[in-house]
């Protein structure tokens, strides 16, 4: 039987997403973001939320842009961090040691150590309540070649991402491959 738990926002996985952006003096910032994900597949797009109050809110308005970064398990104290402090009162990559570089295609940052990149022009603004939804279009992905397999297709296994519990606040890791995407069920 299952139990009620009422409306929470609960979807697992959730992806550990830093986004990074320009202010308007140009200073590079990344946040932690809970809420995102894809959301189109053609033109490939991703969804973030961010309150109004966020540093990063302001601006992803002002640039119209923002680079969604994937980190590895290997920083997972950095991309915390980047969750705790707001970049208008430090400035994180000094604090991590981390490098910000400059998107050739979009003006916004991105994180030179973490392994996938996605470059993202912003296409739609949507009031939702006390978040605002940012669809960003994917116009470019830049992926390590270390977490590449076969064909160039990017390796979850190799890139370690990181995963977020909102309920128990708590990150975790990826497990084993049960399988290929359709295909398992063909055999049912």
């Amino acid at each position: 039987m299952k139990k009620s738990l009422g409306a929470k926002t609960i979807v697992y996985p959730t992806p550990v997403l830093i986004i990074g952006t320009y202010d308007k003096a140009g200073k590079p910032n990344a946040m932690n973001v809970a809420w995102g994900g894809l959301c189109c597949s053609n033109p490939p797009s991703i969804a973030i939320s961010l309150r109004k109050a966020t540093y990063t809110y302001g601006n992803v308005v002002e640039r119209k842009a923002f680079t969604v970064n994937i980190p590895s398990r290997n920083y997972i104290k950095q991309s915390d961090y980047f969750g705790i402090v707001s970049g208008s009162k430090e400035d994180k990559f000094s604090v991590t040691g981390l490098t910000p570089v400059k998107s050739d295609l979009v003006d916004a940052p991105y994180i030179e150590e973490f392994p996938l990149i996605l470059e993202c022009k912003l296409t739609h603004t949507v009031e939702i309540g006390l978040h605002t939804q940012f669809i960003g279009q994917i116009v470019d992905v830049k992926a390590e070649e270390s977490v590449l397999g076969e064909n160039g297709i990017t390796d979850i296994e190799k890139m370690h991402p990181i995963l977020y519990a909102p309920e128990t606040r708590a990150y975790y890791g990826i497990g084993e491959c049960l399988g290929k995407a359709f295909s398992i069920g063909k055999q049912i």
